[in-house]
């Protein structure tokens, strides 16, 4: 049976190589990270596997993979990391002088709503810093967040703000925050010379029409699927894809429906070639939120881009003109 370890001997410098590995999962960038040789990194983990009786990182591919210890390890070695450097050096986080990185996770329709006033911003106080987008295929990125993969996910996630909601009210831990950026509602899309684009749409209308789903997941079933099952109706799904602006484009060349969030439609330059429907149905507001993982709130440079982000958000949106259908006089559904 394993010794566990001993605290008083252990070399504390191993947990911030252990750290900067998980977080690369590859030595050669973690070396660089720390301004150390790759040898070096190397020697550091067999140390700490010795220490801790377990392999931690294991070769995969061109990198390493984490063994269920090292995963289970990780959050408290980053969170005790985080820690001790805010209460070392706190507030040290200068913007204009900054070259720290970041990896957001976001769908193109939430990027195209957040980036440009983001960067807008990032070029006049902190040109040094640099993002990483990576692709949303998911709508609860708990797990991003928690194997580090991300820093921060933003987008609609009902069900995972929900259940740390319920987590928190019933007292449990609850390991992420969250911070509502902006509201939003989705719409029935078509192209502009579209037959329904000439008359109200109706639900029977609706559901006798040809549709496009866009689902992160790649499953044929969405959120207004469910809306026309609590009312005993379907519609026909043809196609499936992944991105907004995909299925804007689409659209436009097609008789095909789609739902977008209205405020996509102006913000990819699609305005001229779409127009919007009010959905026929009750469908749930769309609540767009920044997610993260606790252990990253002390750091100084996650604080900076919670805050930015949320600037950034209260720039976005301008409200987009109804069909070119409907009569000047009527007024525009909120």
């Amino acid at each position: 049976m394993n010794q566990p370890p001993n605290f008083r001997t252990l070399d504390l410098n191993l947990l911030r190589v252990f750290d900067e590995v998980m977080a690369e999962r590859n030595l050669t960038r973690a070396a660089d990270k720390l301004a150390l040789t790759q040898p070096a990194v190397s020697n550091a983990l067999r140390r700490l596997r010795r220490a801790l009786g377990d392999e931690l990182l294991v070769r995969s591919g061109a990198g390493v993979a984490p063994t269920p210890r090292a995963l289970s390890l990780w959050p408290d070695v980053r969170q005790a990391l985080a820690q001790l450097q805010e209460a070392l050096a706190p507030g040290e986080f200068e913007p204009a002088s900054a070259h720290t990185s970041f990896v957001l996770a976001m769908a193109d329709a939430t990027g195209a709503t957040l980036i440009p006033p983001l960067v807008e911003i990032m070029e006049r106080e902190a040109a040094g810093v640099s993002l990483r987008l990576v692709p949303l295929t998911t709508r609860d990125p708990r797990r991003l967040l928690e194997d580090g993969s991300v820093d921060l996910a933003v987008g609609h996630f009902p069900a995972a703000i929900a259940d740390l909601t319920a987590r928190a009210q019933s007292e449990q831990p609850v390991a992420f925050d969250s911070q509502r950026l902006y509201d939003g509602e989705y719409v029935c899309v078509m192209r502009a010379d579209h037959p329904l684009a000439r008359t109200p749409l109706s639900l029977d209308a609706y559901c006798a029409a040809r549709h496009l789903l866009v689902s992160f997941s790649g499953k044929p079933f969405g959120f207004i699927d469910q809306a026309l099952a609590g009312l005993g109706r379907e519609r026909r799904i043809v196609l499936t894809v992944n991105q907004f602006f995909t299925a804007g484009r689409v659209v436009a060349a097609s008789d095909l429906l789609t739902v977008l969030p209205r405020h996509f439609v102006g913000v990819a330059s699609l305005g001229g070639e779409l127009v919007w429907r009010p959905l026929p149905m009750a469908v749930p507001s769309v609540h767009v939120d920044a997610l993260w993982h606790r252990r990253r709130q002390a750091e100084p440079a996650h604080r900076w881009l919670q805050q930015t982000l949320a600037r950034a958000a209260r720039r976005t949106g301008t409200p987009l003109p109804f069909s070119t259908s409907t009569a000047p006089d009527e007024p525009e559904p909120t």
